[in-house]
């Protein structure tokens, strides 16, 4: 078989990848955002690249700088906007800002200079030039001049403290503060072509204590003194810039719940539309005549079972509110009005794929738009012909472009060329003992039959709703496969895709059906003949990694076990973690004791390699610190040497995404993996020193 980019890391690296996909208002066009390697190999930079709707052509690169672009959009002019910390300065203090690039063509030019820079593009109108912006203030500042004084006042005095009065205070990788959320309108229509001067550092001296620029449009605050509400959990706005509705932010103790909120952009006034305690009402979206809203309720869930996500339709003043697909048992991931506004268009996880949905409005059946084996992603409705837009993956083909139409998928033109892949991919799955169907995917090398059965690797995936359907350039297993190993991935009780009921087969009992569905479809792997069932190894990160913790101290069937940012210690986490309040809500005190890896340390055999990311916070690093403290009092020889081995990144986060620390992990983990499943030396990276 010929060589692949999976066989060297250096060439998995390099490979450019699609992050995410904007259509133009007439449906013309579609602009991507791919991210390369740079030529130091330490980091990702992005631009935007434009292929046209209909297949036909090559992409165009629209944009180049050191900074790179993000969060592209389209203005209903047809002008693009996107969020880059142009101009291509090595300052790394230099923020981003919002830059407009004209359809007519021409050079791209900055729109604002906040002093905090803009956070991202939160909606754009389609008939307006209106952009809602998401940006940073401190708490005490009543203006962006005022803002800029106190961030110039906190740089001179070197101060980094942060005053928290609300939780959490934390997000994944980052700290919250001491800038609050805003959401701000720019009208961008009055905009005139003008010579304008380039965009000065915001450290130049004096520089903050100018008013802001007379020559760029003076963004509007929406959202004045907001706390955390303004961190939104969806945001949408007319067609006419008039009205904006966002799912916002409301503290609930530990946790916290987001409510439905309008918003009119001439007078900044703020209208509840929907509002229940102990329920997420979330993802606006607004239909192409600005009448209606739909949206996503989802009840709290509680130890007692996981709740539906349902589907919710209203009139834009939050009149009329009714449920809709009632009977359709999927968890929506993102969902828009369709062309005609008599449907809904929604993708969700389903059976191992993601499918695109249409949902009927006045109550008819939900119609499955895809029929492949792929996921799609980046969901966009063409207005004008009716065509959606989306990207789309499958476990050996990574994010493409793609038109759908009553033809079926389409691919265009990608600057991205899809790589071959090392192996095939097959579906397997077994009955388990409550007569429940558990299936995976298995990627096999092409060497795999009966005379050369492959080592089986057990992967298992994060979330923990969640499901194995969709490429990703993180966890990425044709990179084992050309290591000769089968890969398992297998969607075990908690996935999605497969109903409620499924997912409450394992709510609660995390170490209960989980592992006995990993186990079984385990088995039913094994018995193929191109497997070898003498050599296998288990992994699994985040969720993956509680369930690797697990399988660890309740079987000696794996040669070794990789555990990445893994949970460890219930009792621990759940007050550390950056959401303590759900993780309290999924568990009752005995089941969290009941359910707690840790206290089956002295029943692990096999060989773990334990790794974690110290900024990662939504399992922190104590899990693995007290995971190898544990592993040395009870397995260390009389050297102090243990067979278990600790790969640590100081500053990398849950995922492990600068691109020689991801070379470093594959390579630690596969030199372990030889070392215990094949007996071959281990061999430090050199990287390790």
């Amino acid at each position: 078989m010929p060589k692949t980019p999976f066989e060297s890391l250096t060439d998995y690296i390099a490979l450019p990848r699609v992050e995410g996909l904007a259509l133009s208002p007439d449906g013309a066009r579609v602009v991507l955002t791919v991210a390369t390697l740079k030529s130091d190999e330490t980091a990702y930079e992005r631009a935007l690249w434009e292929v046209r709707a209909d297949g036909s052509g090559v992409p165009r690169r629209l944009t180049r700088s050191a900074k790179g672009e993000s969060g592209a959009a389209f203005l209903s002019n047809g002008d693009a906007v996107f969020v880059s910390a142009r101009p291509g300065s090595d300052d790394d203090d230099e923020a981003a800002q919002l830059w407009l690039l004209p359809a007519s063509g021409g050079e791209a030019r900055p729109v604002t200079r906040l002093t905090g820079g803009v956070s991202g593009i939160a909606a754009t109108a389609t008939a307006s030039e209106r952009v809602i912006l998401a940006a940073d203030l401190l708490p005490s500042a009543e203006s962006i001049e005022e803002d800029a004084r106190l961030r110039a006042e906190r740089k001179k005095h070197k101060v980094a403290a942060i005053l928290h009065d609300s939780y959490p205070v934390r997000y994944w990788d980052h700290d919250l503060g001491p800038a609050a959320p805003h959401l701000f309108s720019l009208d961008l229509g009055g905009l005139e072509d003008t010579v304008i001067r380039e965009l000065p550092s915001a450290s130049d001296d004096g520089d903050a204590a100018k008013p802001y620029p007379a020559d760029l449009p003076r963004p509007r605050d929406l959202t004045p003194r907001p706390g955390r509400s303004a961190d939104a959990a969806g945001v949408a706005v007319t067609p006419d810039g008039g009205t904006v509705v966002a799912a916002m932010q409301v503290p609930e103790g530990l946790d916290l719940r987001y409510r439905l909120v309008s918003i009119d952009v001439s007078s900044g006034a703020h209208t509840v539309l929907f509002d229940e305690p102990g329920v997420d009402l979330e993802w606006p979206a607004i239909d192409h005549a600005g009448t209606r809203i739909a949206f996503l309720r989802t009840a709290k869930s509680t130890p007692a079972g996981p709740t539906a996500q349902e589907l919710w339709i209203a009139g834009i003043d939050g009149s009329g509110a009714h449920r809709i697909a009632t009977d359709w048992d999927r968890w929506p991931a993102e969902f828009a009005f369709d062309a005609d506004d008599a449907a809904l268009v929604a993708v969700a996880d389903s059976d191992g794929r993601a499918p695109i949905f249409r949902i009927p409005l006045d109550g008819g059946a939900v119609v499955q738009l895809t029929h492949d084996d792929f996921a799609y992603a980046n969901l966009r409705v063409d207005a004008v012909a009716g065509a959606l837009f989306a990207l789309r993956s499958s476990w050996v083909t990574p994010p493409h472009p793609v038109r759908i139409t009553a033809d079926g998928p389409v691919a265009l033109a990608t600057p991205a060329p899809l790589p071959a892949v090392p192996g095939t991919i097959t579906e397997v799955e077994t009955t388990v003992h409550d007569g429940a169907r558990v299936r995976g995917w298995l990627l096999l090398p092409a060497s795999a039959s009966a005379d050369a059965p492959a080592p089986l690797l057990l992967w298992i995936h994060g979330g923990p709703l969640n499901s194995w359907n969709a490429w990703s350039w993180r966890w990425n297993p044709n990179l084992a496969v050309a290591q000769g190993y089968a890969v398992l991935l297998p969607d075990p009780g908690l996935s999605t895709g497969y109903g409620l009921d499924f997912i409450a087969r394992g709510w609660n009992a995390w170490g209960a059906e989980p592992f006995t569905d990993l186990m079984a479809i385990t088995d039913a792997t094994e018995a193929r003949p191109d497997i070898d069932e003498t050599k296998t190894a288990a992994m699994g990160g985040s969720f993956g990694g509680y369930m690797a913790n697990w399988v660890a101290g309740h079987t000696d069937r794996f040669r070794a076990i990789v555990t990445h940012a893994s949970l460890w210690a219930l009792d621990q986490f759940a007050g550390t973690t950056d959401l303590t309040g759900y993780w309290k809500s999924i568990f009752t005190p005995q089941a969290m004791i009941d359910n707690d890896p840790h206290r089956f340390v002295r029943d692990i055999r096999s060989p773990l390699l334990v790794i974690h990311g110290d900024h990662d916070y939504r399992v922190p690093i104590g899990e693995s610190l007290r995971l190898w403290s544990e592993l040395t009092e009870h397995f260390a020889e009389p050297d102090g040497t243990i067979v278990h081995r600790f790969l640590y990144f100081p500053d990398e986060n849950h995922w492990v995404l600068k691109p020689q620390h991801a070379v470093v992990w594959y390579q630690t983990v596969f030199g372990f993996l030889g070392e215990h499943v094949h007996g071959t030396t281990w061999v430090r990276p050199d990287a390790l020193g």
